[in-house]
């Protein structure tokens, strides 16, 4: 079955405290590799705390994303859904926290930490921005493409995710792979694991991890992870597609 590439634990004491203390997978991305420290600044992790669920509890989670302008983020729509799973312009969690340009997460002094005031939701693709409570200075956000890759071309991905689909924990170090497109739709584009592995591919909390194509003056991106089989696969992973709604994006972080 193929499903958002986000997760959540309950907010239950003892399990909130296993999740926080418990060791945690050097690795992210189903078979990627450790990103050089300061390499693709512009990823983000994004953690939320207290997020409503349709009991009346609360769950943690959390997603990936790509710093799009200074106050921007771009991840995917569906990190932020209400408690009966629809998309909302909203942060849902009694805290979201976007963390940027910390390519290890265990050393607090790099990286810039932001909090997510307002959301908007794209009309035609699972693809969110957040905004931030303050600029992010210092880290250039990353390009937009305004194409869409050919069949074939090698994109890369970063994220934050966990290694695998069982039992799925955030890594603390940012990891990136290498997959191909083998396939563009309406909102969609489709990629197959290429790089460390044929089965290098996302995993639970990579939502949202952008896909970009390395040119010449700087990566530009062209879709964000939004689901796919349980990692890691060899199967088609669905990217929502970023490329063709650069004008609803350029809109939107130029509002006031």
């Amino acid at each position: 079955m193929r499903k958002p590439l986000l997760t959540g634990a309950l907010l239950a004491g003892a399990v909130t405290a296993a999740l926080m203390t418990a060791p945690t997978p050097a690795n992210a991305i189903a078979h990627g590799e450790d990103v050089p420290i300061g390499r693709y600044a512009f990823s983000v992790k994004l953690t939320m705390t207290g997020i409503p669920t349709a009991d009346g509890g609360r769950r943690n989670s959390g997603c990936s994303g790509a710093l799009v302008a200074a106050r921007w983020i771009i991840t995917a729509g569906h990190c932020f859904r209400d408690a009966t799973g629809t998309r909302v312009e909203y942060p849902v969690a009694d805290l979201t926290t976007a963390t940027v340009g910390r390519t290890d997460l265990t050393d607090p002094s790099r990286g810039q930490l932001r909090t997510v005031i307002r959301v908007r939701q794209s009309p035609t693709a699972d693809v969110a921005l957040a905004e931030l409570d303050k600029p992010v200075r210092g880290i250039r956000p990353i390009k937009l493409g305004s194409r869409p890759p050919a069949v074939g071309t090698v994109v890369r991905l970063t994220g934050y995710g966990s290694l695998t689909s069982s039992n799925p924990v955030p890594a603390t170090r940012l990891q990136t792979g290498q997959l191909t497109v083998v396939q563009v739709g309406d909102s969609v584009t489709g990629f197959h694991g290429y790089a460390p592995q044929p089965d290098t591919t996302p995993c639970p909390y990579d939502s949202g991890g952008p896909y970009f194509v390395e040119k010449r003056g700087g990566p530009r991106l062209v879709a964000v992870v939004s689901n796919g089989p349980s990692c890691p696969h060899t199967q088609v992973e669905n990217g929502a597609r970023t490329d063709n709604i650069t004008g609803w994006i350029t809109e939107v972080i130029h509002s006031k």
